[in-house]
């Protein structure tokens, strides 16, 4: 095998697509992996940690120190962050041990949304990455936005890696039929601000469809009272984690994709979501806020709608709009070929080995 990397990220690894690339990518090319990340219940067996706090600043101090004296002693020649939440572990350990370090920003960590109501925790994250982020060498982000905020505020160059799928030789099959009902389908974290509450309060007025939400998450208990008090159990249907080389066969089955964000800081705002390729690749056209990195996609390739009104019944018309006349999705095959891991590897491989 050849030189040895130590990849640590903070969830349990099994619906980290990105992750899961990146790793099948290197080990693919000869490179001996070792993957770290967080024990849950049911995580299948790669090296992981059971903590036992499981949020908040404990549980993120808790694994910092767990994963440094890992890769303190931990046979490696290069570790991989993910986050900045895996960073200081990482950096400190890279530095003791005079080993090589890679950083991965998935987002704007201190800007997610549930940070913004949390100042002095948020000063915190912020403090890490004024302190750390100068003194980066490699580091790797998911689109042009953030990258640039990054060089701006720290002058670092980061090399843009989009989270795109890798390219099938045929479409998946379709995993989900309700009769005559059309779906429209939500995936990823069901955290605050990803839209949901939007679009459970428009499904009254949608016709002849369920919304199927893929993912589970911190505000997935409130969606369901949510879904209860509205008596639309018939209409909400919430399936929980599907594993990513699962997950293509669900979301070939919808006929809208979701990727509505609330502007709840700047990793939002800046972010270019997976799951705004992972429709595109399954040939669903999406239903997204305008943004810029996703109005930038959705506008110039024309693979779906924007809107920026979020109200019940304008959202339900847009929906239904979609519904009964879908947009023509042909040319989503030859665009898929450009938006497609196959092309965003080579950037990857080309970094790492020269290190």
């Amino acid at each position: 095998m050849g030189r040895r990397i130590i990849i640590s990220v903070s969830n349990d690894l099994i619906t980290d697509q990105r992750v899961l690339k990146v790793s099948e990518t290197l080990f693919r090319n000869g490179f001996d992996l070792c993957l770290v990340g967080r024990k849950f219940k049911n995580s299948p067996s790669v090296k992981r940690f059971s903590l036992l706090f499981n949020k908040g600043f404990l549980f993120y101090l808790e694994l910092n120190i767990r994963l440094f004296f890992f890769l303190l002693f931990s046979k490696a020649d290069i570790f991989y962050s993910n986050d900045t939440d895996t960073l200081p572990s990482n950096f400190l350990a890279s530095k003791l041990r005079r080993k090589k370090l890679v950083f991965d920003a998935h987002e704007l960590f201190p800007e997610v949304p549930e940070l913004q109501d949390r100042p002095f925790i948020k000063s915190v994250w912020q403090l890490i990455e004024n302190l750390i982020f100068p003194h980066l060498n490699v580091s790797f982000t998911v689109c042009n936005s953030i990258a640039d905020y990054y060089y701006k505020k720290y002058n670092i160059k980061m090399h843009v890696v989009r989270n795109v799928p890798n390219i099938q030789e045929k479409t998946a099959q379709k995993k989900l039929h309700f009769d005559q009902q059309k779906i429209i389908l939500y995936q990823g974290a069901l955290n605050i601000g990803r839209g949901l509450e939007w679009v459970i309060d428009a499904m009254p007025h949608v016709d002849n469809a369920v919304l199927y939400i893929i993912g589970d998450g911190d505000i997935k208990e409130q969606l369901e009272q949510k879904v209860k008090k509205l008596h639309l159990e018939s209409k909400v249907i919430f399936h929980g984690k599907v594993a990513g080389k699962e997950l293509q066969s669900y979301t070939s089955s919808g006929d809208i994709g979701l990727c509505l964000l609330e502007n709840k800081g700047l990793s939002y705002y800046y972010s270019l979501p997976n799951r705004i390729f992972s429709y595109l690749h399954a040939g669903v056209p999406v239903l997204a806020s305008p943004f810029p990195e996703i109005a930038r996609i959705v506008e110039e390739y024309k693979t779906g709608v924007l809107t920026n009104d979020y109200t019940p019944q304008k959202l339900a018309a847009i929906i239904n709009e979609m519904l009964q006349h879908p947009i023509d999705t042909s040319q989503f095959e030859a665009i898929k070929k450009e938006f497609c891991w196959e092309q965003e590897e080579k950037i990857i491989l080309s970094v790492i080995k020269s290190i």
